[in-house]
């Protein structure tokens, strides 16, 4: 095993450990750990809540989650010598849940969670239709997931990390907030909001103290977003095996991770869509010198997916186009057209007994390709959704004899908001 730089204790809070990570993006906060060029390494990662999400069968937790302390993550992690405009190579050579503890009461130790928040909380990809707060509660064994909240479903983990990233310069992190502030004000009664301003409630900073975490507090972004640095990109194809490109815009690129899934499908269309947990990661590290002018990288990481995911061979799949549930055309909008798609194929399992909630955390879940496959003819783009016919434990392809009906169970937990 690698040399784990940055431990974790199951036993403890994620702010009492010997390391403090963070759970906001700024360049001062102080780098916990140092490596070389070249180092291999272990990281300890906690499930993005810090333990608040529990093993049961209410979505409680769900609703009232403690959502100005997210991301909790681990780092940062200076690589000596790495200086802004260098390119970050990370290669990521192992991630899954928390070693040898097949069972507990955090996410990762045995089990995960999929979620959807209420949509005054941040919604989801489907919020109009369900605007409440589920969950789902996964089990792990040999790689695989099950659920007793979705029953004849199982399939093999995606794993990998959501988040990762680099520190950004007080430059870009005065460009984030300028931007996303200016969004903001055009509605800003917006219920989910249109973007997360900073906010000291809940901050956590590293090693940050007194006057010094006061003024940071005050101007750190939130890691709800994907941006220049890479950050929360839920990429499901992020796994063993990749090797990321990410731009360097402080010494030491001040690299940090966490929100760690099981298994995730493209979008991660429930928002808490993947299967959270916490767990570990194994990375290899490297520098480019001047990498980000020598191969145009001036900003979001490129990478090589890895080679680890399972293989399934067939699918069935649904199409959407821009044009809304009323029936009013929108011009070439490819966020409308997979949610077409998506609701397509949450329709089309309801036929087989699944309640409509419960299709949903399928696709969150489980591990579907989404594409966008014109966007081009207008007025209308098309994206299309590809389930895998290999996670179901009966044929759910249609055929003369009409569908199989499964029995749902108990259904999925829900609090209503």
């Amino acid at each position: 095993m690698p040399r784990n730089v940055f431990p974790l204790d199951s036993t403890t809070t994620f702010t009492d450990q010997q390391l403090t990570g963070h759970n906001r993006w700024h360049p001062d906060i102080p780098a916990q750990v140092h490596v070389e060029p070249g180092d291999t390494f272990r990281v300890d990662c906690r499930e993005w809540f810090d333990g608040a999400i529990h093993n049961d069968d209410s979505a409680d937790d769900i609703l009232d989650a403690p959502l100005a302390g997210v991301h909790v993550l681990s780092g940062p992690i200076a690589v000596e010598g790495a200086q802004p405009g260098d390119l970050l190579i990370v290669d990521i050579l192992d991630v899954g849940p928390i070693p040898q503890e097949d069972s507990g009461p955090l996410a990762g130790q045995g089990w995960g969670y999929t979620g959807v928040f209420a949509t005054r909380n941040g919604g989801g990809f489907l919020t109009e239709q369900f605007p409440d707060a589920y969950k789902v509660i996964w089990d792990f064994r040999g790689g695989t997931a099950t659920s007793r909240h979705v029953p004849g479903v199982s399939f093999t983990g995606i794993v990998h990390p959501g988040l990762m990233g680099t520190a950004p310069s007080p430059e870009l992190l005065g460009r984030w907030n300028a931007r996303e502030q200016a969004l903001i004000d055009t509605d800003p009664e917006r219920v989910p909001p249109l973007a997360l301003p900073p906010n000291p409630d809940s901050a956590i900073l590293g090693s940050l103290t007194g006057a010094d975490f006061d003024r940071a507090a005050a101007e750190a972004a939130r890691t709800a977003p994907p941006r220049e640095n890479g950050g929360n990109q839920d990429i499901k194809n992020l796994t063993k095996g990749s090797r990321v490109f990410y731009p360097v815009f402080v010494d030491g690129a001040n690299l940090s991770m966490g929100d760690l899934h099981f298994s995730q499908g493209d979008g991660e269309i429930t928002f808490c869509g993947a299967i959270e947990m916490g767990g570990f990661i194994d990375l290899h590290v490297d520098v480019v010198k001047g990498g980000m002018a020598t191969y145009g990288v001036s900003e979001n990481a490129i990478f090589v997916p890895g080679n680890t995911d399972p293989q399934y061979s067939e699918w069935i799949a649904f199409s959407g186009t821009s044009v809304t549930l009323d029936g009013e055309q929108r011009y070439l909008d490819s966020h409308l057209s997979y949610q077409r798609a998506c609701l397509h194929a949450i329709d089309y399992l309801t036929n087989f007994g699944y309640s409509p909630i419960q299709a949903y955390m399928i696709l969150g879940a489980a591990p579907i390709e989404g594409r966008l496959s014109g966007v081009v003819d207008i007025p209308n783009s098309c994206s299309t959704v590809y389930l895998p016919t290999g996670i179901f434990d009966f044929d759910v392809k249609p055929g003369k004899n009409g569908p199989h009906r499964i029995d749902p169970g108990a259904g999925v937990p829900h609090s209503a908001a």
